[in-house]
C-alpha cells in the first residue's frame, strides 16, 4: 500500500478511537455521534458495526476476544461483539453533570486513562474530568476542568504518559509508574499553536514517536521523545480524529475522521471514512484492560 487509502467508506458523523485486536486481526473503532462501535476486517475488506444505543467516546481490549469494554456517556459498559449486547460495568460520573465520556485508553498494567467532556464544544465548557480505573472498576481522579480530552497515550520503555487539551492546543508529558499508575513530573511536550490544527487523538511507535491526529489541519504528525516534530502526512480529508497502527506487523497507520461540519475531501475522499497509511515505521501492541 502507498500514499492514503480508504478502506471504509461508511461517512462516520464522528469517527474516534481505532483499536487493533491482534488476536482477531481486526482494527474497532467507534463513531460517537452515530452511538455505533465498528468492526474492519482488512483481510476481507469489511467494516461490520454494533449500534450500542448511546454515544461511545473510545474502546478497550479485553483478554476475550470480540469482548469490548466501551466508555460510553457517563458509564463503563462490557460489549459482545457476537451479540451487540451490552451490561453495565461501572459509573464514573453522575449524568447530571451533562458530561459524557471521550478518548481513553489502557496503561501498561491495564487500568484505563479515559477522560469526560462537555458534549457541546461551541460551547467552551472546561467541565470535564480525567479518571484512571483499575480492573475493579475503582477510579481516581487525575485532572479537573478540560475542555476536551485527548491524545492520551504511553511510552512504556521510557516510562512516559501523554495527554491533550484540544482547547489549550497542547500536548503535555509526564513521567509514569505503571507499578503505581502515578503521574510525576508534568510538562509541556507540544505546542500547537504554531501549527496546523488542534491537537486529537495519538498512539506512539516502536521508536517512542508520538503520532498526533491534526483536526482541522488535515495531516498527522510525528513527534519525536524531544518533543521536534519529524514528519507530518498530509490527508485528504480535513478532520482526521485518532491514528493507531494495525495489520500483522504493526505497520499500517489506521486514521479514523470527522464527517459532521467537515470541509468538502479532496480527490474523491468522503469525510467520516476511515483511512490507511503506510508509515513507514511500526507501532506497539496495545494492553488489554485488567478488568472484565
Amino acid at each position: 500500500m502507498t500514499g492514503v487509502e480508504c478502506v471504509a467508506d461508511v461517512g462516520a458523523r464522528l469517527g474516534e478511537c481505532p483499536l487493533w485486536s491482534p488476536t482477531e486481526q481486526v482494527l474497532y473503532w467507534v463513531d460517537i455521534h452515530g452511538n455505533t462501535v465498528h468492526r474492519h476486517d482488512p483481510s476481507s475488506g469489511t467494516d461490520e458495526s454494533r449500534d450500542i444505543g448511546q454515544r461511545p467516546g473510545c474502546l478497550a481490549l479485553t483478554a476475550e476476544p470480540g469482548r469490548l469494554l466501551v466508555a460510553t456517556e457517563n458509564e463503563l459498559v462490557w460489549l459482545e461483539w457476537s451479540t451487540g449486547e451490552t451490561t453495565p460495568f461501572v459509573t464514573l460520573e453522575d449524568p447530571s453533570t451533562g458530561n459524557r465520556l471521550n478518548d481513553g485508553r489502557c496503561d501498561p498494567a491495564g487500568r484505563l486513562v479515559v477522560g469526560t467532556m462537555w458534549p457541546e464544544t461551541g460551547d467552551g465548557r472546561r467541565t470535564g474530568t480525567l479518571y484512571r480505573v483499575e480492573g475493579d472498576g475503582s477510579s481516581t481522579t487525575l485532572r479537573t476542568g478540560i475542555g476536551v480530552p485527548n491524545g492520551i497515550a504511553f511510552d512504556p520503555e521510557r516510562a512516559r504518559t501523554y495527554f491533550a487539551d484540544s482547547f489549550s492546543a497542547t500536548v503535555w508529558v509526564w513521567d509514569y509508574d505503571a507499578d503505581t499508575g502515578e503521574r510525576h513530573d508534568q510538562r509541556v511536550f507540544l505546542d500547537y499553536s504554531t501549527l496546523p490544527g488542534a491537537p486529537d487523538g495519538a498512539c506512539v511507535d516502536a521508536d517512542g514517536c508520538y503520532w498526533s491526529a491534526s483536526v482541522h489541519g488535515w495531516a498527522v504528525i510525528r513527534v519525536t521523545p524531544d518533543g521536534d516534530v519529524d514528519r507530518r502526512i498530509e490527508l485528504p480529508l480535513e478532520k482526521p480524529s485518532m491514528p493507531a497502527f494495525g495489520g500483522p506487523d504493526l505497520s499500517t497507520l489506521y486514521v479514523t475522521t470527522i464527517g459532521d461540519d467537515s470541509e468538502p475531501g479532496r480527490d474523491g475522499f468522503v469525510p467520516g471514512s476511515l483511512l490507511a497509511v503506510d508509515p513507514g515505521v511500526h507501532g506497539v501492541p496495545e494492553p488489554h484492560f485488567a478488568g472484565g
